[in-house]
């Protein structure tokens, strides 16, 4: 109904460019340089060639976006267009182990920027404590005032842009960018390019993702069939822009053998040099604003997910998940509790794993994997094409065979994680799961 609709074209916008646009371009540029052994230029176009997988994708999931205004997203566009079993399986695949792993590690590096702000050391207050803080407060504005985390979103968003434009700025008044891209051409020209780059698409997936969330909320958008497929258009284009402008300035004004050594610190080194100790924490603020941004959006679309699935009786308690507060304007109590308690087991197996000192993070195999569902429904974008329903040919067959071709490389990210082969194994046990609960609780 009309009164539900809480959000806009401007916070659909926000929301993607707000979640996409978080502590992945902070945190992982120095892994991009890593894998590229230092040369700024071939981050950069593996910058743009990840953006394939999410410029055409948002293009491809626009044409779904437009044929339907259903609650939850991807699950909706894989019941319509595929059958109800696959939406039950990309359902689980994202409550259970997408979403909350990227919540999990995205409020955990909240903490570790909220350490470094206050100079906190080691103690009950430390990044993980702060972490579990962040998603509960988090978890509140959302449950209580869905408008008002729309409007932190809103707000996030534009100051999760101050950073990304003023080192992009600076780094090219101030860097050397002649320079870094002539040794750059001549480092290719000598030495050629490996195949070890492709594990960069690993570090850039995560900086890329979180686009597909804002389809779970399409249902709340105002004129959703209009609304968010704009939204999923212009986004990706903002999005691209700013991480290789960002990326670029960074590189080649802390210098790309600086970046390596410090790693994450490489942010706070250059806001240093450019505007002083205070003047760094005030860039930091904004950096822990962008992280925020990100946990608000993603727990946004947390939080409903549960009850999209209890709605089509895809997931166990069901009826009780799929009850909305009339207090709380319509909001899915039970479901927001129960993503909450999801998403508390996963930060635990994200602690586990950091002390454990496990390569990566629990979000990015889970990341890769998910552009294998997103393929699927590219192909129906294709079938919708072949029976004349989508009457473009760009838009029927070339975005969806680009975006399919995207989605591969991102994949290819993964494989180079040792434990690529238990995680696959746990994704596809959990989609399976997904996929046979629908099947013999819906006969």
């Amino acid at each position: 109904m009309e009164h539900n609709k809480k959000y806009g074209l401007f916070t659909a916008i926000t929301m993607i460019i707000g979640i996409v646009i978080g502590s992945g371009i902070f945190f992982k540029a120095d892994d991009v340089l890593k894998y590229t052994n230092g040369n700024v230029l071939v981050g950069i176009l593996i910058f743009l060639i990840a953006a394939i997988a999410i410029i055409f994708g948002s293009l491809s999931i626009s044409q779904l976006a437009t044929r339907t205004d259903n609650p939850g997203g991807i699950i909706s566009y894989a019941e319509e267009f595929v059958n109800k079993e696959t939406a039950a399986s990309f359902g689980w695949f994202s409550i259970f182990l997408y979403l909350p792993a990227i919540i999990a590690v995205v409020s955990w590096v909240a903490g570790t920027f909220i350490c470094q702000l206050f100079n906190i050391q080691e103690g009950v207050l430390n990044p993980y404590t702060i972490g579990v803080i962040v998603i509960v407060i988090c978890y509140l504005i959302n449950t209580l005032s869905a408008k008002f985390g729309g409007y932190f979103q809103n707000a996030a968003m534009i100051i999760k842009l101050i950073p990304l434009v003023l080192f992009a700025v600076f780094g090219l008044l101030k860097g050397n960018p002649q320079g870094v891209l002539t040794a750059d051409m001549e480092s290719i020209k000598t030495t050629g390019v490996s195949l070890g780059i492709l594990s960069a698409f690993g570090p850039i997936a995560f900086s890329f993702d979180g686009w597909i969330v804002s389809t779970s909320i399409c249902h709340e958008i105002k004129n959703s069939k209009r609304n968010l497929p704009i939204a999923l258009v212009i986004s990706p284009i903002v999005i691209l822009l700013a991480y290789v402008f960002y990326f670029f300035g960074l590189s080649i004004f802390v210098g790309p053998e600086k970046v390596l050594e410090l790693g994450n610190n490489s942010v706070n080194e250059m806001a240093n040099i450019l505007f002083g100790p205070t003047g760094a924490k005030v860039m930091l603020v904004f950096v822990i604003i962008s992280v925020l941004g990100t946990v608000n959006g993603v727990i946004l679309g947390m939080i409903r997910m549960p009850y999209s699935l209890a709605i089509r009786n895809s997931i166990p308690f069901s009826k009780q998940l799929s009850k909305q507060s009339d207090k709380l304007n319509g909001m899915p109590l039970n479901s927001a509790i129960f993503s909450l308690i999801i998403t508390f087991v996963m930060y635990f197996i994200h602690y586990v794993t950091q002390q454990k000192g496990m390569p990566g993070d629990v979000s990015e195999i889970s990341i890769c994997i998910s552009y294998l569902n997103y393929c699927i429904l590219y192909a129906v974008i294709i079938k919708l094409a072949i029976k004349g329903e989508i009457k473009s040919k760009f838009m029927g067959y070339f975005v969806p065979i680009m975006a399919t071709i995207g989605s591969l490389i991102i994949l290819s990210g993964g494989f180079s994680n040792p434990l690529f082969p238990i995680y696959f194994a746990i994704c596809l046990i959990t989609m399976l799961a997904g996929y046979f609960y629908y099947k013999l609780n819906n006969k």
